[in-house]
């Protein structure tokens, strides 16, 4: 059967009636208990998200944030079977770049909407108007408006073939792909698939599956040796929640789509724990209330379990390690808590560009945006 490959503008309009049923969800948990003295090292506590919940419930007024994403150009269109919704915010620079921006999970394109402004207009927001770009922000099939998928086999690599088309039905047959945790193995793919069209790959959070040897490891700097060391924590003390939804995402599903509260833990632990470690709590690295949009694109769209099943997809499918070296001019940007070393990305990608900061985390965008812009533009300056 044909794609239908119309493009249909799209605005979010969430039923009142929704938002009622999740106050009055949130009105309603059935709260569990902190052991005494524990903290935050056995997950989520309850006295902390009592407080997060109580403001998510009398304080945050969804409104507000959907007026601020319906400011965006809108769309939706079918590619393999699926309903893609995605940004496409075009410059007022006429040769502009064409960008697209891939988020990761437990993200969404809330992540990206204090970088949307300065990559699309940069003459406005104090930078130089040759550096544009034509943006377009996917949301991976799955997540948000794009989900839930209605069939298996969304891997990352189908991902990347779907946006490869959405690209192509857009007109753009020369672009760039930039993206951090998904995006930053699908924007590569994007290389991998179409190294004549895509004129370079900007990634955050990028890393290499390949192994440090040990005569390697003794030619580490400190810096790398530190992010090694962080590497084998997160293989052990926090590799739960990739176990559970490479193996089991269907049975964690029914609980995080029918308590928001479960729904706001699940993803919140991933804020505190991959966020800048100078700040104390989530709300410290990232705004509250774009915490709690990117929740509610969770929530709202009930893709608990199609997000999550996708790394099933891809764990199955083998689809997170590289199939081969990519030939496309590749620039990463190393953040706090990043686990990139450079002689393993670069067995994997054509690395001309790297940066290290000393600020910001795992969700850039949202972290240190101005840094992140900066290093798109810098990068991409060079390619245009």
């Amino acid at each position: 059967m044909e794609n239908n490959s119309e493009i249909r503008p799209f605005t979010i309009d969430i039923p009142q009636a929704d938002l009622d049923d999740l106050r009055d969800r949130l009105a309603r948990t059935r709260w569990t208990t902190d052991l005494p003295g524990v903290g935050w090292s056995r997950g989520v506590p309850a006295s902390y998200l009592k407080g997060l919940a109580e403001y998510w419930r009398d304080g945050y007024d969804w409104r507000v944030h959907e007026r601020r994403l319906n400011a965006y150009p809108q769309f939706t269109t079918e590619i393999d079977g699926q309903n893609i919704h995605f940004l496409h915010v075009r410059s007022p620079e006429p040769d502009a770049l064409p960008l697209i921006l891939t988020h990761g999970w437990p993200g969404s394109i809330a992540e990206f909407l204090d970088v949307i402004g300065p990559l699309t207009d940069p003459g406005a927001h104090g930078g130089a108007p040759e550096d544009a770009f034509h943006l377009v922000v996917p949301s991976i099939p799955g997540s948000g408006f794009s989900g839930p998928t209605v069939e298996a086999g969304w891997d990352t690599n189908r991902v990347t073939r779907a946006f490869a088309e959405l690209m192509d039905r857009l007109g753009y047959d020369r672009y760039g792909a930039q993206g951090g945790d998904t995006g930053a193995v699908v924007s590569p793919g994007l290389g991998r698939l179409n190294p004549d069209r895509v004129v370079g790959v900007h990634a955050n959070g990028l890393s290499a599956f390949t192994q440090i040897d040990s005569d390697e490891a003794a030619e580490l700097t400190d810096a790398e040796r530190a992010r090694l060391a962080h590497l084998e924590y997160l293989h052990t003390e926090q590799s739960g929640y990739v176990m559970i939804q490479i193996s089991r995402p269907q049975t964690l599903a029914h609980a995080l789509h029918d308590s928001p509260v479960g729904q706001l833990a699940w993803i919140v632990e991933k804020f505190k724990e991959w966020t800048d470690p100078a700040a104390e709590l989530p709300e410290d690295a990232v705004d509250r209330d774009l915490l709690l949009t990117n929740v509610m694109l969770y929530w709202l769209t009930g893709t608990a379990g199609s997000s999550a099943n996708s790394y099933y997809e891809t764990a199955h499918a083998g689809a997170w390690s590289a199939s081969e070296r990519s030939t496309v001019p590749t620039g990463v940007a190393v953040f706090p808590l990043d686990v990139s070393i450079r002689r393993a990305v670069e067995r994997e990608h054509t690395v001309v560009h790297w940066s290290e900061f000393d600020r910001g985390g795992h969700f850039a965008a949202m972290e240190a945006p101005d840094l992140l812009v900066g290093d798109i533009r810098e990068f991409f300056r060079k390619l245009r």
